[in-house]
C-alpha cells in the first residue's frame, strides 16, 4: 500500500472522520456503541503501531489487521440518513434503539438501491427517489407497470378538453337568434366570450364554430356584420390566400355573403383550431390592452403618458407580467417569421400584425404552436385593389409590426411599442436579452428597406435547435399514437364477441349461442376474462387479454385449452380454427341484420 495512504489513514483517526464520510458512516450504524469502545478503541490500538519508517511487509500487516476490524454493513447513502433526521438533531431512522427501521433497499441486476421508509415506518418505496450527491449509487425512478401502456396524462386530458370544446352545444336561452344552418355549415356555436362581438376597422364582427355539412369538418367561421359590398372583383385575391398552406398560417377555406342573420354578413370560413388564445390574451392584462396596443394619448388619467414616467410604467409591467424566457422569444420569432415569409413569398401581404391577431396553441412555451389569423380579411374590407408597387410597402409595414410585436413581448408592456418609447424600450430589453435579439428587433424597426429572408442569419443555429424540438415533440406524438392505434383493432374484435356470446335467440333457436361454433366462443370468452386463481379469486391481467386477442386476430396456430365451468369438457383448439368460428358466426348474424333492414326499408 503507498505509504501516503497509510499517512492519511493515521491523520483521520488522530483527527476523527469527518462526518460526511463512509467511516463515519459505519461508526454510527454501530448500535449501543459509544465513539471511544469497539471499533474505536480496536482502530486507535492498530493505528498506534504504524510507524511510516516500517518495512511495506510490516505495514501492509498492520492496515489487513486494521481492515479485519471493520465489520461488513451494508452502505446506505448519506442523504438517506440525513433526510431521515428531525429538526431537533434526534433521528427517525430508530423508532426506538432497539426497534431499527431499515430503509427500503431493492437489487436491480446485482446492484442495490435504497429508498426511503414513508411516513408510518413501513418498507415501501414513497415514490420519491433520493441521488446520492457524489453519484456513488445511482438511482432508478419508479414507474407505473402499466404507464407505458396508455397515452401520456396530460397529453389525454389535452385532447379530450379539445374534443369537448369541439362538441359543446349553444344554450338557446343565451343565443336565441342563433340560426340553425349557415349555408353549408351547421351545428353554429358562438366563440366570442359572453356573445360580445369584437370590432376589425369599423365593422362589427362575431367568431363562430361551425362543422361544413359536406366533408364534416368543424371550422371557425368570421362573421362581418352589415357588409353590403359585392366580393366578386375579390375572388383572385381570396384564391391566392386560399393557396396558403403553412403550420403557422390559420387556413382561409372559404369566403361568402349570407343572410342567415337577417342581414347582409360577410362570412369568411378558417381551420378550427380549438382550445387556443391569442398572444395578447396569453402574455398581458386584459386591462392593459386597447384594440392590440394601448392608446398613449387616452383620457384615461391612469393611462401612462408616453413622455412621463413611461420607463418606469415599462418596468412596473415588466414586474406584474414577468418576463419572458429568451428561448420563448426565439421561438415566436422563428414561427412567426416562417409565416410572413410564406406569405410574402405568394405575392401578398398581412397588414395589420398585432397580439391579437397570432393565436396560440399549447401551454408549454417552449412548444407552443402560433397561429396567424383572420388573413384577408383587411385587404377585403379596406376596398382597396393594391397595386404590385403597394405591396411591397405593406410588406414593409408587416415587418415594422412583427419588430414591435417581438419588442411588446420582450418587455412584458404594450406603450413599449409606441414611437415615442422605442429607444427606452429597446434599452430596457438589452438588460435582460442578448444583443443577437436586440439586434433583430433593431432590423425590423429600421427605416432600410428589408426583407423577410434576411432574418435567417440573424436566427442562426436557433433554427435548428427549434427543429430539434418540433421533431422531438413530433416523436413523442408518434410514440403516444402507437400505444392507442391498435385500440380500435382489439375493439372490433370484442365487439364480435359480444354480439355472438350469450344471444338469447337467433332465427328462432334459443340455444345458438350455446351449440356448434359458438359454445366454443363461449369457452374462449371465459378463457379470456373470467379465469381465478388457485384461491379462487379473480385473475385479472391485462397483458394477457391483449396478447390473446392479438392471438385470435391473426389467427395463430398456437393450441389454446378450453374449459367448460363445471370441467366436464375440454377442448384443445387453436386460434385459427377459432377466428374461423367466430367470422362465420359473426357473418351470419350481420347477413341477417342487413336482410331484416332490407325489408323494413321495402
Amino acid at each position: 500500500m503507498d505509504p501516503m495512504t497509510i499517512v492519511t489513514q493515521y491523520n483521520l483517526l488522530q483527527n476523527g472522520p469527518p462526518e460526511e464520510s463512509k467511516l463515519a458512516t459505519y461508526m454510527k450504524r454501530q448500535n449501543n456503541a459509544s465513539p471511544q469502545s469497539s471499533l474505536y478503541t480496536t482502530l486507535s490500538k492498530n493505528y498506534s503501531n504504524l510507524d511510516i519508517n516500517q518495512s511495506p511487509l510490516s505495514m501492509k500487516k498492520a492496515v489487513d489487521n486494521f481492515q479485519a476490524t471493520i465489520p461488513t454493513v451494508d452502505f446506505v447513502p448519506r442523504n438517506l440518513v440525513s433526510s431521515l433526521n428531525n429538526p431537533d438533531g434526534s433521528s427517525m431512522y430508530t423508532k426506538d434503539k432497539s426497534q431499527p427501521i431499515q430503509a427500503y433497499q431493492k437489487n436491480v441486476n446485482g446492484t442495490t438501491y435504497f429508498y426511503p421508509p414513508d411516513t408510518n415506518g413501513t418498507n415501501q418505496p414513497n415514490g420519491n427517489i433520493f441521488d446520492d450527491p457524489s453519484g456513488y449509487l445511482p438511482m432508478p425512478s419508479v414507474e407505473s407497470p402499466t404507464s407505458s401502456l396508455y397515452a401520456q396524462d396530460d397529453l389525454r386530458r389535452d385532447l379530450l378538453h379539445r374534443n369537448a370544446l369541439s362538441m359543446a352545444s349553444p344554450d338557446s336561452d343565451q343565443w336565441p337568434d342563433l340560426p340553425e344552418n349557415i349555408e353549408d355549415y351547421h351545428d353554429v356555436y358562438p366563440l366570442d366570450i359572453y356573445g360580445h362581438s369584437s370590432k376589425i376597422l369599423s365593422y362589427s364582427t362575431s367568431t363562430y364554430r361551425a362543422t361544413n355539412s359536406k366533408t364534416g369538418e368543424k371550422c371557425c367561421l368570421k362573421r362581418i356584420h352589415g357588409f353590403r359590398l359585392t366580393i366578386t372583383k375579390y375572388a383572385p385575391l381570396i384564391e391566392a390566400w386560399k393557396k396558403i398552406n403553412h403550420a403557422n398560417i390559420v387556413q382561409l377555406k372559404d369566403v361568402f355573403i349570407t343572410k342567415a342573420f337577417n342581414d347582409s354578413s360577410l362570412m369568411f370560413v378558417f381551420n378550427y383550431h380549438p382550445d387556443s388564445e391569442s398572444l395578447q390574451t396569453r402574455h398581458f392584462n386584459s386591462n392593459e390592452t386597447l384594440n392590440g396596443y394601448n392608446d398613449p394619448f387616452s383620457s384615461d388619467p391612469n393611462a401612462p403618458r408616453p413622455y412621463s414616467h413611461t420607463k418606469n410604467a415599462i418596468l412596473r409591467h415588466q414586474h406584474s407580467n414577468g418576463l419572458l424566457s429568451e428561448n420563448t422569444l426565439w421561438n415566436y420569432a422563428i414561427q412567426l417569421s416562417g409565416a410572413l415569409r410564406a406569405i410574402h413569398g405568394s405575392g401578398l401581404a398581412l397588414r395589420g400584425l398585432g397580439l391579437n391577431r397570432v393565436l396560440v396553441t399549447g401551454h408549454v412555451n417552449t412548444r407552443a404552436r402560433l397561429r396567424i389569423n383572420c388573413v384577408a380579411i383587411t385587404d377585403i374590407l379596406l376596398n382597396d385593389m393594391a397595386s404590385s408597387n403597394m405591396i411591397g410597402h405593406f410588406q414593409q409595414e408587416d415587418l415594422t409590426d412583427f419588430g414591435k410585436l417581438l419588442l411588446a413581448l420582450a418587455c412584458r408592456s404594450l406603450i413599449a411599442v409606441h414611437q415615442d418609447n422605442l429607444a427606452t424600450s429597446i434599452d430596457l430589453m438589452a438588460r435582460s436579452y442578448s444583443s443577437d435579439i436586440r439586434n433583430l428587433i433593431r432590423y425590423l424597426l429600421s427605416s432600410q428597406r428589408r426583407h423577410i429572408t434576411e432574418l435567417m442569419p440573424m436566427i442562426g443555429a436557433r433554427f435548428y435547435t427549434q427543429l430539434d424540438a418540433a421533431q422531438n415533440h413530433s416523436d413523442n406524438l408518434e410514440n403516444e399514437l402507437s400505444k392507442e392505434m391498435e385500440n380500435g383493432r382489439l375493439f372490433r374484435m370484442l365487439v364480435k364477441l359480444g354480439s355472438i356470446n350469450e344471444r338469447p335467440e337467433f332465427n328462432l333457436d334459443p340455444a345458438w349461442s350455446e351449440t356448434g361454433d359458438r359454445y366454443m366462443l363461449k369457452l374462449f370468452r371465459d378463457y379470456l376474462f373470467h379465469q381465478v386463481t388457485e384461491e379462487g379469486r379473480p385473475w385479472l391481467d391485462m397483458s394477457h387479454i391483449v396478447h390473446t386477442l392479438n392471438k385470435l386476430d391473426s389467427g395463430s396456430s398456437d393450441n389454446i385449452c378450453l374449459y367448460s365451468r363445471d370441467e366436464k369438457t375440454i377442448l384443445v383448439v387453436s386460434y385459427q380454427e377459432l377466428k374461423q368460428c367466430l367470422e362465420q358466426s359473426f357473418c351470419e348474424i350481420a347477413s341477417v341484420a342487413a336482410s331484416d333492414d332490407h325489408i323494413k326499408a321495402e
